[in-house]
C-alpha cells in the first residue's frame, strides 16, 4: 500500500470494513483486498486482471497454471525472502548439511521422511522419487512450523526464511541445495486480460511505469555542485575525465553568476546512493563546493525495459496509447 502511495496511486476504502476500494489518479481501477492465495486464484480464473503478491504464492497456488499469468515486475523491493528446507541441528540430522546427505539417510515406507510446510504443492514437486525421495510424507501446518521437529511431529520443515534468526533460535539449520526459490513482491496479471483487452494493458503500463520510475529513483541522489571552470565545456570534460559519476546521460551544467565575477558553473549529476560520498570527494577534487544533495522521487526512462519485455512476452509488436481509448 505504501509503495503504491509513493507512486501517487493512493488506495482508498470507503470504510475500514470493506474489501473494495479505488485508486487515486486511476479512477477506472477497482481495488480488491484479498488474501494472497485468493489473489492468485482469482487472477487465474480472470476474476482479477492485475495483482500484487509474493512470488512464493504464485508458484505455490498457480502451479501448472503459471502459463495463464504473466509477471510484469518481479522486484518490488518488499517481502524479500526465500523458501528453504531446514533440519534440526541435533540428533540424526547433526551431520546433515546438504540435500544429497539427506537423500542418503535411511527412509522407508514404514518410517518416511516427514516434511511439514504451508507450501504443500511446492513440497510435493520437490520430494519425489525421481528427485531421490521415494519415501517422503508432506504434512500441512499454517504456523509455528519451527517447533515441529523438536516436538517429534516432523523431521524437517519447508518455510520462508528472511534473516534465519527464527530457525537458529529453534535449533534448525538450512542445508545446501535446499533453497527452493527466491521471493519478493511482484506485479502480475492474467495473460489473456492484458493481451486481449487494451484498457487492461494500458493500466498495467501506467502502474509499471510509476513503479519503475520510483524504484529506480530510490537508488539515486541528485547532486549539484558549484565548480570553478572557465566554461561549461571545461567543466563537463573534467567530470568525464576525472570522476566516475557523470550522471544518467551526462552532467547538466548551468552558469553561476557571482558578485565578484569569479568563474563558476553549477553541475548536476545523478549518483547511486551507495556511491554518494566518493562522488562528493571527486567533485571537490575538480573544484566543487557548495554541494547540494537531494533525494529523487521518480526517474522515468524513454521506455522501461520491463515494458518492452512484457510486449514481447505477449507477442505484441506495436503498441499505441490510442489503442486503449
Amino acid at each position: 500500500m505504501q509503495l503504491l502511495a509513493d507512486c501517487q496511486l493512493n488506495v482508498k476504502k470507503p470504510n475500514p470494513r470493506q474489501y473494495l476500494g479505488n485508486m487515486s489518479n486511476m479512477p477506472q481501477v477497482e481495488v480488491w483486498f484479498q488474501r494472497a492465495t485468493d489473489v492468485v486464484r482469482k487472477m487465474v480464473t480472470r476474476d482479477i486482471d492485475i495483482g500484487i503478491v509474493g512470488y512464493d504464492m504464485l508458484e505455490e497456488i498457480a502451479g501448472d497454471q503459471m502459463s495463464d499469468l504473466v509477471v510484469i515486475h518481479d522486484e518490488l523491493r518488499f517481502g524479500a525472502c526465500h523458501l528453504a528446507l531446514a533440519v534440526p541441528t541435533f540428533g540424526d540430522f547433526a551431520e546433515v548439511n546438504s540435500v544429497d546427505e539427506l537423500k542418503t539417510m535411511t527412509w522407508t515406507e514404514e518410517r518416511p521422511l516427514r516434511v511439514i510446510t504451508g507450501y504443500t504443492s511446492l513440497a510435493q514437486r520437490f520430494f519425489t522419487a525421481e528427485n531421490g525421495f521415494p519415501h517422503a510424507v508432506i504434512l500441512t501446518a499454517d504456523g509455528a512450523l519451527e517447533a515441529a521437529p523438536a516436538m517429534g511431529t516432523a523431521d524437517m520443515i519447508l518455510d520462508l526464511v528472511s534473516t534465519g534468526t527464527t530457525l537458529r533460535e529453534n535449533n534448525l539449520k538450512q542445508i545446501e541445495g535446499g533453497k527452493l526459490l527466491m521471493s519478493e513482491g511482484c506485479l502480475v496479471a492474467n495473460r489473456k486480460a492484458v493481451a486481449e483487452r487494451p484498457e487492461v494493458l494500458a493500466v498495467a503500463k501506467e502502474i509499471l511505469e510509476r513503479l519503475e520510475a520510483h524504484l529506480r529513483a530510490q537508488t539515486q541522489y541528485e547532486v549539484t555542485a558549484n565548480i570553478r571552470a572557465t566554461s561549461k565545456a571545461e567543466c563537463a570534460q573534467a567530470i568525464f575525465d576525472k570522476t566516475g559519476h557523470a550522471g544518467l546521460q551526462g552532467p547538466t551544467i548551468n552558469d553561476v553568476y557571482t558578485r565578484g565575477g569569479e568563474k563558476y558553473v553549477a553541475a548536476t549529476v545523478m549518483v547511486p546512493s551507495q556511491e554518494l560520498y566518493p562522488a562528493i570527494k571527486e567533485l571537490r577534487a575538480i573544484g566543487g563546493s557548495g554541494i547540494i544533495v537531494k533525494p529523487v522521487t521518480y526517474i522515468f526512462d524513454e521506455e522501461p525495459l520491463r515494458w518492452r519485455k512484457l510486449l514481447e512476452e505477449l507477442n505484441i509488436e506495436a503498441y499505441s496509447e490510442s489503442d486503449s481509448d
